[in-house]
């Protein structure tokens, strides 16, 4: 069984070849694999871990393409379906130097929103150490089924279960409905990652430390807002604190945010399968977490996609100013229960 099992959307991303423009005004696409929960899979892999995929694809060229593409990403695809009725989802996405993201989809309906409670493996799941989803599984009657299905079988089994919202307001009915898929999945999460752009609808406010401790009431025990380059904020019983982020010349974002999440749950892994529990962490083994988070985030923004730029390991431990970035340590923390962070 895999180490970490990822459920949730595998699409097709046609990138703008060039940036800072309105979709409509791009040129050119090029074509990349993507999807967050598939991106965390494949950064995964890459750092070391096994991991495997849980979602539904169309059976035509770009569902093969995407199969062939985990695959070769050394993750495994037995419980990655194919339906003949949807095709699979394409995104058409516009990025600009300073992050942001316009994204477009094509999906009336997907392959993805066909996945169902029936297709999920409970023992996949349970023969796992980490179970991670976003909020779009969330969305549709028969993947919201499957997702809660798996995320109860993972609870169940003791496993540690990771949520990453991933908003994407187009896709929503209604952003009430959106928020409400959210809340209730952060209290299924034992960790839960946060983009500092959707740290506000997440949380109702701009504080980090604040929000963070909002999102611990309603059941996590460990929460990660990534800030792009300012790096990122932990809050944790134990203790919180702001790392820095890693310069690095920026080609594209898309991947940033799902190979941080891949980084922290392989060290998280680390931490687990060593005796620790996920209480135990201290300040110190957080900060070096979110270093290498960090630093993997940094280094998929070094090349076009998402899954290509994902970084092993030893790039991510090798990046400029990593070693010396790690001997500075323990000047950013405040007691977890104290508001005194900036936000």
């Amino acid at each position: 069984m895999p180490d970490v099992v990822c459920l949730g959307e595998l699409l097709i991303d046609f990138v703008a070849v060039e940036t800072n423009l309105p979709l409509a005004e791009v040129p050119a696409f090029r074509r990349a694999p993507g999807g967050a929960p598939a991106n965390v899979a494949c950064g995964v892999a890459r750092l070391g871990r096994t991991a495997g995929f849980i979602g539904k694809i169309g059976a035509e060229p770009f569902g093969d393409f995407l199969r062939r593409t985990l695959q070769d990403a050394r993750v495994d695809t037995s419980r990655l379906l194919s339906t003949g009725n949807a095709r699979t989802t394409l995104a058409f996405v516009g990025v600009h130097d300073d992050g942001r993201k316009e994204i477009f989809f094509y999906r009336n309906p997907g392959a993805d929103m066909l996945l169902g409670p029936e297709d999920i493996d409970g023992d996949y799941i349970a023969g796992a150490a980490c179970l991670h989803f976003g909020s779009i599984s969330m969305i549709d009657p028969g993947p919201r089924a499957a997702t809660l299905k798996a995320v109860e079988i993972a609870r169940k089994a003791g496993r540690l279960v990771s949520f990453d919202p991933n908003w994407r307001p187009a896709l929503w009915p209604s952003e009430e409905r959106g928020h409400l898929a959210i809340r209730t999945a952060l209290g299924l999460a034992d960790v839960v990652k946060v983009s500092g752009e959707e740290w506000r609808l997440v949380t109702g406010t701009d504080d980090l430390a604040k929000g963070a401790e909002a999102i611990l009431a309603a059941g996590p025990r460990l929460v990660v807002a990534s800030l792009g380059e300012k790096g990122c904020y932990f809050h944790h019983a134990s203790g919180a604190g702001r790392v820095p982020g890693f310069r690095v010349p920026v080609v594209e974002c898309t991947g940033a945010g799902d190979g941080f999440v891949a980084s922290l749950l392989v060290d998280l892994l680390d931490h687990l399968e060593g005796g620790g529990r996920l209480e135990s962490l201290t300040p110190k083994a957080l900060e070096r977490l979110a270093r290498r988070a960090n630093a993997v985030g940094a280094l998929a923004c070094t090349k076009p996609g998402a899954i290509p730029a994902l970084p092993t390991r030893a790039e991510a431990d090798e990046l400029p100013g990593r070693r010396k970035a790690l001997s500075i340590g323990g000047h950013a923390f405040a007691k977890a229960r104290k508001h005194g962070t900036p936000g």
